[in-house]
């Protein structure tokens, strides 16, 4: 993989976008309203809805570990017409498909990363991610859709008096990188992602820390100096997703609980 000349940099994409430019972002709040957080987030042509649901109760493996505390735990699913061709639901199929299971798991880390289980009591905090149309970017559309869900439903509970301690410490957000055409760019759309060399998913905090980074080369290979500019780069966007999600939850909540924690 080569470095990026002067003129790659100032090349323009497809899209209209400059290299380090994300998608249009655009988050609806309270898309699904019998869930206790939602938003339905919109990321150039790709659109997940966000649902975070509160179960009473936590996992059986829980009280067998003597573990206490909440869990978080995410369901993902692309919805058959959400590709230009339709997917057969898992269930047609009788089990989830191997991608689905990693980028739930995926998800689920990412918020477990950003929640104090312990002040989310025993409680079992459903996320479920599915798209409703895929145009690239779907798990890190859903881990930073899914965020803003669970704030939402934590800001519902505070609201009926179920816990009295915010128990968000962070926001999370995640974006993807690729070198396409020995060109690094930001927040890939499919077509941008099929053409990847190398392909970097970034999930993190709004303290500045990882949560993970997946990446691989698709035949090819990149230096440690490249890994590094393409994870300044998913950094650089991470920071202006996060942004829009304080945006968003200030205007939603009037005001943030314990700001200082986002």
């Amino acid at each position: 993989m080569a470095n990026q000349s002067d003129s790659q940099l100032l090349a323009v994409r497809p899209d209209g976008r400059s290299h380090d430019q994300l998608r249009p972002l655009h988050f609806t709040p309270g898309f699904a309203p019998n869930a206790d957080g939602s938003v339905l987030i919109a990321t150039g042509d790709t659109q997940v809805i966000c649902a975070a649901t509160v179960e009473p109760s936590v996992p059986r493996w829980m009280k067998e570990q003597g573990a206490t505390g909440g869990w978080i735990t995410a369901e993902y699913s692309m919805l058959p017409y959400s590709t230009l061709t339709r997917r057969p639901r898992d269930i047609s199929k009788g089990r989830l498909d191997g991608r689905s299971v990693e980028i739930q798991r995926l998800i689920g880390r990412a918020l477990r990363a950003a929640v104090d289980l312990q002040t989310l009591g025993e409680r079992t905090l459903w996320v479920d991610c599915d798209v409703l149309q895929a145009d690239g970017g779907t798990r890190t559309a859903s881990i930073t859709g899914a965020c803003v869900a669970v704030a939402l439903a934590c800001a519902a509970l505070r609201a009926r008096g179920q816990i009295t301690q915010w128990p968000l410490r962070c926001l999370v957000a995640a974006v993807s990188v690729g070198a396409v055409d020995e060109r690094l760019l930001l927040d890939l759309n499919y077509q941008e992602d099929k053409d990847a060399a190398v392909d970097l998913n970034v999930v993190m905090t709004s303290r500045g820390a990882f949560v993970e980074v997946q990446g691989a080369g698709e035949e090819a290979t990149f230096s440690r100096g490249e890994l590094e500019k393409m994870i300044a780069l998913g950094q650089a966007g991470i920071q202006r997703l996060i942004a829009s999600q304080r945006e968003l939850l200030r205007s939603s909540f009037g005001s943030l609980p314990e700001t200082e924690m986002f």
